[in-house]
């Protein structure tokens, strides 16, 4: 497998170099780069290319959502996984808006935090389970009547089949495709036919968009 390379964007020196010697530890990682702020961390994008983006969202400067946005503007293929202290509602939704893959509380043990990497390095979605329960929440706080219908039109207008629905949900719950292959008990062509589909049936770009807006418009 190839190694992962990897850009911190963390404006305290001490936190980047915990997390750099964290990743140099495994095996799985190749180029660790860091930026202390957004627009180090823009430059470091397109001058390094890594894989995946640490990023934290209090930044100077530019904002660690904004960095996220441009990001994904320059290269959609580079995944983002928010690692920080903040999880109220509002910068929850616009950093995964802005389409980070994974959003993760800075109190997450250092092996969780290797795996959950790997894992959305493999195309999964990643949410902290105290974050999943601030996004199901809002969706619930926003249930009114007409949002109902709206998800009921919704349903019925994308017309996803059973297995898709089976699909999407494990997507939802941050499992990668192959996990998904082995839950189902299907092959990994199999399982990425299906994710590509959902995508398209639900006019979203990746993975992490399609579980929003699986959750935003209550198709599972």
């Amino acid at each position: 497998m190839d190694k992962i390379n990897v850009l911190i964007v963390e404006d305290h020196a001490l936190t980047r170099f915990g997390l750099k010697t964290a990743l140099e530890a495994h095996d799985s990682f190749g180029e660790i780069y860091e930026a202390e702020n957004g627009e180090r961390c823009i430059e470091s994008v397109i001058e390094f290319k890594p894989d995946l983006v640490i990023m934290d969202l209090g930044l100077p400067g530019i904002n660690g959502i904004e960095a996220t946005r441009q990001i994904k503007s320059f290269d959609e293929k580079i995944k983002v996984l928010v690692l920080t202290s903040h999880k109220n509602e509002s910068e929850v939704w616009d950093a995964l808006s802005a389409g980070a893959n994974a959003y993760c509380m800075k109190d997450i043990e250092p092996d969780k935090l290797i795996h959950v990497i790997e894992d959305v390095n493999e195309g999964a979605a990643w949410l902290d389970p105290a974050i999943a329960n601030t996004v199901l929440k809002t969706i619930t706080k926003h249930k009114t009547s007409k949002l109902s219908e709206d998800m009921n039109e919704n349903k019925e207008r994308i017309q996803l089949t059973d297995r898709e629905l089976d699909v999407l949900r494990l997507i939802v719950d941050g499992y990668s495709n192959q996990e998904i292959s082995e839950k189902l008990i299907v092959s990994i062509h199999t399982t990425k036919a299906h994710v590509c589909n959902i995508l398209q049936k639900l006019s979203v770009e990746d993975r992490t968009q399609a579980a929003i807006k699986a959750l935003k418009d209550g198709i599972v």
